[in-house]
């Protein structure tokens, strides 16, 4: 959680060595351990999830309030032989409705639950669960059955739901 709470914190580069300085503890001894969070312990990415969004439901949402949780799809420009999942899609920043342009890149799901944060009235979203799709092709190529972006929302909502 201190990774957690530092990274959310951090201005620019997002390393361990920012989430610690962020979290007020750059001094402690055992600071490699924080290193090898995500290299070498065990560790699952939906139970930082289900932590993250209980934080936030803990903290932003009143006793008997609702929750109401948005779903955007996010385009990470990416290239380079290493990354084997990255495909063609859409750029919603550089496409109008007049003109469509593809970008190379991963394209990410994320779910984020809509709070009011209590210094603005502003409604605020804050992500917690995030999935990598792909195309078809690319999905073919990894031998993996192609789920749509509406069946990729289907089961995020249902593993919240659960």
């Amino acid at each position: 959680m201190i990774l957690l709470t530092g990274t959310l914190l951090a201005h620019g580069r997002r390393t361990v060595a920012a989430a610690l300085r962020h979290t007020g503890n750059e001094l402690e001894t055992n600071f490699s351990t924080f290193h090898q969070v995500l290299n070498r312990a065990r560790w699952s990415p939906l139970a930082v999830s289900r932590q993250l969004l209980q934080r936030i439901v803990d903290t932003f949402v009143q006793a008997g309030g609702t929750l109401e949780l948005v779903i955007d799809e996010t385009l990470e420009r990416r290239w380079g032989s290493q990354i084997n999942k990255r495909g063609h899609y859409r750029d919603s920043m550089l496409s109008s409705r007049k003109r469509s342009v593809s970008s190379p890149g991963l394209r990410w799901i994320v779910m984020a639950a809509v709070v009011t944060l209590p210094w603005t009235k502003q409604p605020c979203a804050l992500p917690f669960l995030c999935v990598l799709t792909t195309t078809p092709e690319v999905s073919t190529t990894l031998g993996k059955r192609h789920k749509t972006v509406g069946m990729w929302a289907h089961q995020m909502m249902s593993l919240v739901r659960r």
